[in-house]
Formats: C-alpha cells, structure tokens, sequence
C-alpha cells in the first residue's frame, strides 16, 4: 500500500533553508497526490498528552508553500524537546528511548493518519526519529535531512548540511566588519562561533574572512586547561606585535568549552564554584568562555606591565534565521524533492538520512550512522591531517616551532613579552605547533 500522508517535524536549532526543506518537500508530495500536515514545535507537542492536532498542526498546501524558500525561519516553527530518556542516560553511557514519549508520539501519528514522516534537523533529531521509527517496527518510514550550521553530521564526500553554508556566507561578513574596526582601533577581538562538537563553522569562517588564528576543539585534548588554549592566543598576540600589529581577529569554536575538565581550575578562574553534573564533570554551560580568555588575557599583559585591548563576541544567533543564500536555497529545494522521493521508494531503508551526492539521492541508513559507545548519531570531526585543515592552518598567525628555534626570533618574541628569551622558550614552547600537523 502506498504513501497517504507525510508528516513534517522540524527540531533543534533554527538553520537557513528550513523553509525551502518544508516547500518542495510539500510541493513533490501533494504533486504524487500524497497529503502533508506540518507539526509544530518539532516533538514538543507531539509527545505530550496535551497534543491536539487541531492547534499543534496544519494541512500544507502549495499557496501556502510556494515561496517560502526564500525565507529564513521555519513556519513550523522547532523545539529541542527530545525522546531521549534523560534520566536513564545520568546512569548509563549509552542512549535510550523514553519509551512514554514516544508511545505517545507513535499513538498521535497514527491518530493524525501520518504513514510516513520526514524530520528536518540535527544529531538529536535524528536519534529521536530513529527511535521513532523502529519503535513503530517500521511501520513509519522516516527520510531525515541534515540540518545544523555546525555541519557535524556524518554526510559522505564532504557533503555539507543544509544551513551550513549561509551561516559562513552571513559569519564571514561579520568577521570581516570586525577585522576592519580591529585594523583601525588597534584592538583584538575574540569571537566565538557556534559548534558545540566540532569546528567546522569556526574554521570555515576564519579562512574565509582571513582572520588571524582560529582555534577548534579537535586541536586540544580531553579535559584540557584554560591555560592551553591562553598560550596560544597569547603566542598568536605577541607574534602578531612583533610584525608591527597590533591588532587581530581570533575565532574561538564554541566547542572548546567542552573539552575543559578541570573544574579547580575554572573554579579559581571564575572566582565561584564550577557546578557538577550527576558523573562529576564541570557543567561548562555556567562557563563564558570568550569572556574568560578576555580577562585572563588583559591580565597577563597587566602582570608584564603592559595594556591590552580585547573585546569578546560571541557569533551565532544572528547566524540561524538569516535567509538562505542561492546554495542553500538550492541544495535544500533538492533535500526536501529527494526526502519525498525516498519515502516512495520501497526498497530504500525505512529510516534513512536524504543525501546528495554529485547530484544523486544517495541516502543513508539512520542505523549505519550510530556511535556504538553511545548510541548517538555520529559527530562529524575537522580532521587535523586533512589538506584543508592544513591550508587553513598555513594563513593563521600562531606560534610554531621555528619562532622558537630560530635565536634572532626568539630574542624579539621574547622582548615584546618582557621576558627573557629561555622563560618564553619555556612557557610557550606547548603552544607552538607545526602548520603540518
């Protein structure tokens, strides 16, 4: 028996193309005669008891949809809320349903008629729909598309996330305001960018726009120190002086933050108590980072004697809703054709991630992109030993082995700092790392 109607979710964050998603997606289906009905606020709704399809729902028609790809946002609006079983996962590493929200998500589907779903959204949206659909023993087909700007999902051939690419177009720009005003003031600014796992949003703005250095949480390890990311910026700082600069432009990945693990150490920093979670570790959302480096920065330039002017950003928010660029507008037109397509196509998986490769519907099993530690969906990682971390790399300013080997650079670096060649050699040798890494 065929498809009668699709159910659209959008969850998690907002990202630029929802809209074009949810528009061709619509416009396919009810083109193959097959109804659509869009569910608000993501999963919030839908695994309440308090769900009412009458105002947590809304039949999609294509006057209602055929221009909305050129507009940031999405009309159904998200939420974060999860089928995740929160309270299981404080004693347990890996993930689980909750089995009562999502009997009850299965339960207002069926009451709704939805044979089929599509979920637009990231990690957390996919685990959720995966639980949907083997919960349902595959009685709903699911098409997930990627959606995040962090561009963590694990997509083949360097295939990006929708969002992804207006997120850098829109971040780029910024940046590039903030260099000039760097340039003419004479200051640093420390701007963070979303990317609560991985730094691919970092990186890729930072090269773009050509900023001094961008540092990203897969070049630290587990439970690093604040005083290991300070070093390098310090470096990057006293590098940049000696070239006669003053002023410079440093993009800090949000995910950073997570990879701090002493909470003594931030405790100190902070000048309050660091709270733990239920296994211990530091709860760094309490934790500013790019406000933190700032001070401890000024700080250590006072304690020498000397000023320095830093202001921190943080750059996200303004990122999410922005319209899409004509790419993402695009690529997302093309997700939402290919989500409908594979959810008619009987001997594709049952529940599958939509990509596009080279052009061509090349989806993936949702069950292949599982994380065996945890049961998650897989992160996608900047990998350090690729070509394209190590031409980002190349046009950073940072401190490298060769400063320090090299007397006559050491002698300069070292005067800039008010120290001696040996104490700089010493403090920052750690800091000093290798373009081909």
């Amino acid at each position: 028996m065929g498809i009668k109607r699709i159910g659209i979710i959008v969850g998690g964050g907002p990202a630029p193309g929802i809209n074009a998603v949810i528009g061709a997606a619509t416009i396919e289906a009810l083109n193959r005669g097959i109804d659509v009905l869009g569910f608000y606020e993501g999963f919030r709704w839908l695994s309440s008891d308090a769900f009412d399809p009458d105002l947590h729902t809304t039949a999609l028609r294509i006057s209602d949809v055929a221009r909305i790809h050129w507009d940031g946002g999405s009309i159904l609006r998200t939420a974060r809320t999860s089928l995740l079983d929160k309270a299981r996962l404080r004693e347990h590493t890996m993930a689980s349903p909750d089995a009562e929200r999502v009997r009850r998500v299965l339960a207002n589907l069926r009451l709704t008629g939805i044979d089929a779903l599509i979920t637009i959204g990231g990690d957390d949206t996919a685990l959720s729909a995966r639980f949907v659909c083997d919960s349902s023993e595959r009685e709903i087909r699911l098409a997930h598309v990627p959606k995040t700007i962090d561009n963590d999902l694990p997509l083949p051939h360097d295939v990006p996330t929708f969002g992804f690419s207006t997120a850098r177009f829109l971040g780029t720009q910024l940046v590039k305001n903030l260099m000039q005003d760097s340039q003419t003031t004479g200051r640093w600014y420390l701007v963070e960018s979303m990317g609560r796992s991985a730094g691919w949003l970092a990186q890729s703005i930072g090269m773009s726009a050509g900023a001094t250095l961008t540092l990203i949480p897969e070049e630290f390890e587990e439970n690093a120190k604040v005083q290991n990311i300070l070093d390098v910026i310090e470096g990057a700082i006293i590098k940049r002086r000696v070239m006669g600069r003053p002023d410079g432009v440093a993009i800090l990945a949000e995910g950073l933050a997570y990879k701090l693990g002493d909470a003594d150490e931030l405790s100190k920093l902070l000048g309050r108590p660091v709270p733990l979670d239920a296994a211990g570790h530091p709860r760094l959302s309490e934790v500013n980072l790019v406000n933190l480096l700032k001070n401890e920065l000024q700080a250590r330039f006072a304690a020498r004697g000397q000023t320095l002017e830093v202001v921190d950003h943080e750059l996200g928010y303004e990122l999410r809703c922005a319209d899409p660029t004509p790419y993402d507008m695009a690529y997302c037109r093309s997700l939402g054709y290919f989500a409908v397509e594979l959810l008619r196509t009987a001997d594709q998986p049952p529940a599958a991630m939509v990509s596009v490769v080279n052009g061509n519907l090349t989806p993936i099993d949702l069950h292949d992109m599982i994380d065996p530690k945890t049961n998650r969906t897989r992160v996608r990682m900047v990998d350090l030993k690729s070509d394209s971390y190590r031409i980002a790399r190349a046009y950073m300013i940072r401190l490298e082995p060769a400063d320090l080997d090299d007397p006559e650079r050491l002698r300069a670096l070292a005067k800039e700092a008010n120290m001696a060649p040996d104490e700089f050699e010493r403090k920052f040798r750690r800091a000093a790392t290798r373009r081909d890494l």
